[in-house]
């Protein structure tokens, strides 16, 4: 099993063009419950690649562990997702992560409105480092980055060193097109995120997400004023 401080270069480029190369998603996970087993969570921000991982999980180890990043800040429908993700795995040990600070505090200490005037700042609060916290106890941690979703997701590897959390971070979905995931979810019949029918194809805080227009990158609402794509949660 490798970890943090043993994934080097080479070690990785041999899990990725070698152990990995031709794998399909499915056969990724089955690799790495069988490398990491309990010491593996999945952070899901219940996207619908969120939703493809989450059956793919549950389907190969009912029991994973999954955290969910709540800031206390998203749309009604993201919190009546969570509530039928639970209903429909049930065994899957689904852990919701609150920041340090609630809204109320952030605002004393941060001033109103920190997601206007500092995004990167309330991102690292209410997101980072929470997610810091929880990986803490795992070895690896996966997530539902795809490749097509954006330039600043064009390289991921299926497994790679995480230098922000320290951790190994292994991505089952990097060459899943959006037809994919949405062509999974309709024929296993998947709950989702209704704001995904309204144009939002990647969805975050109701304050940082609009919807996007025709042809324009699947991340562009996010913090569209600002330049911002990622709130750094998949920097290396």
């Amino acid at each position: 099993m490798y970890t943090y401080e043993t994934l080097d270069i080479q070690s990785a480029s041999e899990l990725n063009e070698t152990t990995l190369a031709g794998k399909t998603a499915k056969e990724v996970i089955r690799w790495a419950y069988a490398t990491y087993g309990n010491d593996l969570v999945y952070a899901c921000s219940l996207g619908a690649e969120g939703m493809v991982l989450l059956d793919l999980i549950a389907k190969e180890k009912s029991d994973a562990n999954v955290i969910f990043l709540d800031t206390d800040f998203h749309f009604d429908e993201t919190y009546e997702l969570l509530n039928q993700v639970r209903t429909r795995f049930p065994s899957l040990n689904i852990q919701a992560l609150k920041p340090a600070l609630t809204p109320e505090e952030q605002a004393d200490q941060h001033g109103e409105r920190l997601w206007e005037t500092h995004p990167d700042q309330c991102c690292a609060i209410r997101k980072l480092d929470p997610l810091e916290k929880g990986l803490k106890p795992y070895n690896a941690w996966m997530s539902g980055l795809r490749r097509a979703q954006g330039p600043t997701r064009a390289e991921t590897p299926f497994v790679g060193r995480d230098e922000r959390f320290q951790s190994v971070k292994i991505c089952p979905l990097i060459h899943w097109t959006l037809d994919d995931v949405w062509a999974y979810i309709e024929v296993n019949n998947l709950p989702y995120n209704k704001l995904h029918d309204e144009n939002y194809p990647s969805i975050g805080c109701t304050h940082c997400t609009a919807p996007v227009a025709p042809g324009e990158d699947e991340r562009s609402g996010r913090w569209s004023q600002f330049g911002k794509t990622e709130c750094g949660l998949h920097r290396a």
